[in-house]
Parts: structure tokens; sequence; C-alpha cells
């Protein structure tokens, strides 16, 4: 009787303090969302001091989830050391900074991921007059890298798998590792792929520099909440998958009232015309109506912050549709 007395009580407390998170973001009118401090394509304010990237318009697509106004945010910039304790101390609802989903984070930190907003892996930039030409030719090299993400870690993995050695050459801020290369204080850059391209765009002059084609590891990049907060979760992660799901209907921010009387049960769905998702997400029924109207589906999300309509060029590769040739999959929104 007590076991299950605590079981119930247990229950209860996950599921108030699941509903606090949303009734907390509607009480304030905003969704303070942690983003990066500045990486061109993911968050970076532009001269305006506007927030533009795919985390942002992650964050933009949840807030028009919740109000119908993706304006709604507060963005909360914070460093690879700063974002984990922001999430914990409930500085922020939710992280959305090009962070990489693994065991330790899922379970020490007391996190829990959201699907993966973008598919990378860690490489590296050279000089182009260095004559480097593959990652087996950095046996001694001093590599510039950030503090406190999975880079290390990976580096390290790699050069000892491959009896290569290396000095590291660290820094806390991202911006003070592109510098710390720039002014050849290092041999190397090493970073995910994508934000090794957005620092390349930046620069005057891109072409003397060259990304090596080994990718040495696995980042599934994504939105993070805390444990335990169930009901928060779903939100955040339907929000991500109502992107992708709208992808695939052909349903764009352009098209999206167009659709206005489909017969589909999948679209009337998607529109909220088939009641019952948005109650069940304690959302209004239009909630994924909202995203796409407000900031457009995967793709236009993907294309204007990374893709081949932005300064860093990526192609879709793994981040296309699993019926493209990648593997980006959204489950039924039954």
């Amino acid at each position: 009787m007590k076991i299950g007395l605590i079981v119930l009580l247990m229950g209860l407390s996950s599921w108030s303090y699941a509903e606090s998170t949303l009734q907390n973001v509607r009480k304030a009118g905003v969704v303070r969302c942690g983003v990066n401090q500045g990486l061109a394509g993911f968050s970076v304010p532009d001269s305006k001091g506007a927030w533009k990237g795919i985390d942002v318009d992650f964050c933009r697509a949840l807030a028009a989830a919740i109000f119908g106004d993706d304006a709604k945010v507060k963005y909360i910039p914070l460093s690879g050391q700063q974002r984990f304790t922001a999430l914990q101390s409930g500085e922020i609802d939710v992280l959305s900074r090009n962070t990489t989903m693994t065991l330790s984070r899922d379970t020490a930190l007391g996190l829990n991921f959201g699907p993966t907003l973008f598919y990378d892996g860690q490489g590296f930039m050279v000089r182009k007059s260095d004559g480097i030409k593959t990652a087996k030719d950095l046996n001694g090299a001093s590599i510039c890298l950030q503090q406190g993400t999975t880079t290390e870690l990976n580096l390290s993995d790699y050069f000892r798998a491959h009896n290569l050695k290396f000095k590291p050459v660290v820094f806390e801020d991202v911006t003070e590792v592109t510098k710390a290369f720039l002014s050849k204080r290092c041999d190397v850059l090493t970073a995910d792929a994508s934000a090794l391209a957005a620092e390349r765009s930046k620069v005057s002059n891109p072409d003397a520099y060259f990304i090596l084609p080994e990718i040495i590891s696995k980042e599934p990049l994504g939105p993070a909440v805390r444990h335990g907060d169930d009901s928060w979760a779903d939100i955040v992660r339907w929000t991500l998958f109502a992107l992708v799901t709208a992808e695939e209907l052909g349903i764009d921010s352009k098209n999206i009232d167009s659709f206005a009387n489909s017969e589909s049960p999948q679209v009337k769905r998607f529109m909220g015309k088939n009641t019952g998702n948005g109650k069940a997400l304690g959302l209004d029924e239009r909630w994924s109506y909202w995203i796409v109207k407000k900031v457009g589906n995967y793709a236009e999300v993907f294309e204007r912050n990374v893709g081949m309509g932005s300064a860093l060029k990526i192609e879709r590769g793994y981040n296309a549709l699993w019926n493209k040739g990648g593997i980006m999959y959204a489950p039924p929104m039954l």
C-alpha cells in the first residue's frame, strides 16, 4: 500500500511540474530559449539585433505552436559551458543551441532531448596554403576547439585511434576559437562541419580555407528540456515533427491556406479540422497550422538558414526527408 501511494504521489508530482512549465510560459508571455552566442546559420543576431538561424526558427515554431505568434520568444545567448546549467536551473524553458544528444547528457545532466533538428558531424578546417589534404596529415598539429563540447572527446578518441598526436588550444567562447585560428595561433580549427562552414562564410577570403573530407563523429543536434517535464517535452518534440510532417505533406508557409478544404485525413489533422491533437498537447487545435504559417516547414527552415539559399550552402544530405535520400522522419500525427 505504501509503495503504491508513493508511486501515485510521484506521478502527481511529475504531472504538476510538467503542467507548470507550460503555465509559466503562458504567464510570462514568451518562451525563454537558450541559443548560441553567435553561430551563423544556427543562431546569430543580425545588424538590427534580430536573431536568425535554424535553432532560432525552432524557437519561433515553438512560440507559434503555443501562442500563434512566433515573435513571443526571449533569446538567451549561452556559451557551451553555461547552456546546461541554464536549463537545469530553470533560467530557460528550452535549449536550442546546436547541442548534441549523448547518453551522458541524457542521464547524468537530467535532460530530455527532442528529435534531431540537424544531423551533423565533426570536421576540420585548415589553411589551403599549409597543403594539408586529409586528417591523417595532422600529426603534431595544434588544434583550436571550444571547451565544454563533445568536440574535445571526439578529437582525443580519433587521434588516439590513429596513433596521432596533437596540441589542444582551448577557448570557452566559439568566437575566440575562430579568432585564434584566423590569427594562426593554431594550425587547425575543429568543430561540427556546419559550424566550420558558418565560420568560413564570414571571413573576407573563404577560398583560403579548406574543410577536410573526414567526418569523425555523429552529431545529432536538437532541442533539449529538463527531465520530469513530460508534457513540455511532448510539445517540443511534436513542434519539430510538425515541421517535418508539413514538408512531407507538401504544405509550406506560402500555400498552407490553400489546404483549408482538403479532404485528406492527414491534412485535416494537421490543419486542426479533425480535432484532438491540440487538446492532447494542451494547445490550440490549430497549433501546427500556426507553426507553418509563421515559420514554414522544415525545408524552408533548412534552406534559408544553412541550405543552398544561405551563405553556408550546405546540401540536405542526411537532413533530407526519408523518402528523398535522407533520414528525416516524423511519426504519424494520429
